[in-house]
């Protein structure tokens, strides 16, 4: 039977755990969570921030169960923290890697004698039962000392004594003899030092890899390079970039990425507009890697050199902003590799060899590796070195070009390699492709990923594919990157159409999900040409011909430059918007108005954002809020700043009236202004009593 992805990870028989079943360890582990199938891949978490461990935790009869998390960093100490019962058997603890890197945990749970004996203490009726339990309450204690060190030690030893006294003395009435019992602070000096020979252990560590927040919340702001010059039709440069960068900065994004920067083959260079043909002067596709002047460790010469990247690579982080690089496993005809190595290609009879192909789309002018070839160990190490050449230049952060016509084993490894060196790398999977192959590429290592979202248009389309993103099986390890565009990807509603779907897609984008990015400045100028009719290809697109965009400004009237920046500023003042685990959909009498919020996980921080779909007309209707989600009492008056218009509004109830004309403001983006008669603490179930009555 083919393996689910679970949310709940059961024990295994005993038959199956790999080591002799000791029969009188009677806590039973039967779940923990979360995992990726099984723990065969590591759930993904931030570091610095709690990662919460829940397991089901239970025992036969009446006794008191304990447990703890147990976990470490790679080639670390392991630390514990207690869990702590939360109704029906589920017990949670967290615990806060400090650093990016790779992690471990499990979960121990045993029956706790003397938290057993206290509880039935605490229940005890008659002198001589109270006596009775005192006494093995005294040797308890005893145990218990004979487990601890230093003061604890003395302490308990101590109380031991005391309560065999008390135990035995006629003058100490059986209540005072229960209350002694009770004590508090005698309690927690015998819990700290528990007898667990007898403990169950979760049979296998799961792996959890920590990474920065970057890996999780990011704004990306992809550029050519060689478009990027002022002077009309000249070649530009990296050093071009560099003066890009206030530009970038004050549109609000932090990460800068580069489509590749190696030489592009002159052997069968495309033309523009994907001619198959190239005419003097046509400078090819960036995709198209490798020349006589190198390959993938090399700048194309017309770019500049790797100490203009290292350059620009240190004056955008002046900016806060870091460089991404474009790694395209693919070699134009004249790549060095195709000379050198020829067996990592696949050779056709006619002494050719077949260029890649994603029909009806064909790239005569790029080369896949074959990586069945009998060569494979020196191809996988020499492709994990392009890695490594790059991040010894400074660079961390990678956009990853089809990673899907690559093994996942390569991946799996390569990432794995690199990663243990250099935990910080973030590795970006763009793949456009079926559900299960990205989730894969996801669950090797790749700390983000493209999605769907381009494709998701209707209200429905787009609740059902977030709410899956948010809370489905794929979030403890798929993190999603949404774009409206890139250059390979000009959806047909923005064909000829003006700036409203433009602003209301990028409103979607930004505040839909933590990370996104736009391709320009092809986006903020609205470029709105297709190469044909039905076709996803600009007019004149960047990847066969340089383009000139005049000046940029986040003024410029004929750009959304100004909107994009509001809302990069939005996402940064907001923790809100920095995760997807509080989305929730709210409801609306008019499909064509999609209303979400965004909480912070303390739920102070809260923003509900209610966006008309059309663009084309102006849309009202009645939206109907969640409030207890919200913390809102239906009777108290709640107020909403709008961050895109700076109005203000105050509400009341669930039901409210809206009204958006796309032409001025394709949507509320309503900050909560919470107060004290406004905000209601949701209400929480009671806790289901440790022991069973």
């Amino acid at each position: 039977m083919p393996r689910k992805a679970t949310t709940e990870l059961k024990t295994p028989p005993p038959q199956l755990l790999g080591a002799p079943h000791e029969g009188r360890a009677r806590a039973v582990i039967d779940a923990v969570m979360p995992h990726v199938d099984a723990g065969m891949f590591p759930v993904k978490c931030i570091a610095g921030e709690a990662f919460e461990v829940t397991a089901h935790v239970f025992t036969d009869g009446h006794d008191a169960v304990r447990a703890v998390v147990r976990w470490h960093a790679e080639g670390g100490d392991a630390e514990e923290v207690e869990m702590q019962p939360r109704g029906n058997d589920e017990w949670t603890a967290s615990f806060t890697p400090p650093r990016p890197g790779r992690y471990h945990y499990t979960v121990v749970a045993w029956v706790d004698r003397f938290l057993s004996w206290q509880h039935e203490m605490a229940r005890r009726q008659g002198e001589d039962d109270i006596r009775l339990a005192m006494q093995i309450g005294a040797d308890l204690l005893d145990e218990a000392a004979a487990r601890a060190e230093g003061e604890d030690r003395d302490h308990l030893a101590e109380g031991a004594r005391q309560w065999r006294w008390h135990a035995t003395d006629t003058a100490v009435d059986a209540a005072a003899i229960q209350a002694l019992a009770l004590n508090d602070a005698m309690a927690a000096r015998a819990l700290r030092h528990p007898d667990r020979r007898l403990a169950t252990h979760w049979p296998r560590p799961l792996p959890l890899v920590a990474d920065r927040l970057l890996a999780r919340f990011s704004s990306w702001y992809e550029l050519f390079p060689r478009s990027a010059s002022e002077e009309m039709g000249q070649h530009g440069r990296i050093k071009d970039v560099v003066a890009r960068l206030p530009y970038i900065a004050e549109m609000g994004f932090d990460v800068l990425y580069l489509p590749p920067i190696h030489p592009i083959g002159r052997e069968r260079r495309k033309g523009r507009n994907n001619a198959e043909q190239a005419e003097p002067g046509d400078v090819g596709s960036p995709w198209a890697i490798g020349a006589s002047e190198g390959g993938h460790k090399a700048v194309h010469p017309e770019l500049g050199t790797a100490a203009d990247l290292s350059e620009l690579i240190g004056r955008a982080a002046e900016y806060g902003i870091e460089v991404a690089l474009d790694i395209a496993f693919q070699c134009a005809p004249d790549h060095p590799y195709v000379n050198e190595h020829r067996n990592w290609f696949r050779w056709r009879p006619d002494g050719s060899v077949q260029y890649a192909e994603n029909p009806p789309k064909k790239y005569q002018d790029i080369y896949p590796f074959d990586f069945e070839t009998s060569d494979w160990p020196a191809l996988w190490q020499e492709l994990r070195s392009v890695l490594d050449f790059w991040i010894a230049l400074g660079v961390r952060v990678f956009r990853v070009d089809n990673p899907h016509t690559k093994p996942f084993a390569f991946w799996e490894w390569a990432i794995t390699q690199v990663k243990a060196q250099h935990p910080d790398v973030i590795l970006l999977s763009e793949a456009f492709t079926r559900p299960k192959v990205m989730h894969r590429l996801a669950k090797v290592g790749f700390s983000q990923s493209y999605t769907y979202f381009t494709w998701r248009q209707t209200g429905q389309e787009l609740r059902a594919y977030f709410e899956e993103l948010a809370h489905g099986p794929g979030r403890h390890y798929f993190r999603p990157n949404v774009w409206p565009n890139t250059p390979d990807i000009f959806h047909a509603q923005f064909h000829h159409q003006g700036r409203p779907v433009f602003a209301l897609r990028l409103v979607l984008a930004a505040l839909l999900c933590p990370s996104y990015g736009i391709y320009g400045p092809t986006y903020e100028l609205m470029e709105n040409r297709p190469r044909g009719p039905g076709s996803e290809e600009y007019l004149d697109s960047e990847k066969y011909q340089i383009r000139h965009w005049g000046p940029l400004s986040v003024d410029r009237p004929d750009s959304l430059a100004g909107l994009i920046a509001r809302l990069n500023r939005l996402r940064r003042a907001h923790i809100a918007l920095q995760s997807l685990d509080r989305l929730h959909f709210h409801e609306s009498d008019n499909p064509q108005l999609l209303v979400w919020s965004r909480q912070a996980r303390e739920g102070e921080d809260t923003l509900v954002m209610v966006l008309n779909l059309d663009p084309q007309y102006t849309q009202s209707g009645w939206v109907t809020l969640d409030l207890e989600r919200l913390g809102l009492h239906a009777d108290v008056p709640y107020d909403l700043a709008d961050a895109l218009s700076d109005q203000r509004f105050t509400w009341q109830g669930a039901r409210n009236f809206v009204i958006l004309d796309p032409a001025s403001s394709p949507a509320h983006v309503f900050v909560l202004q919470r107060t004290g008669a406004a905000v209601g603490t949701p209400s929480a179930p009671p806790e289901q009593p440790l022991l069973e009555p």
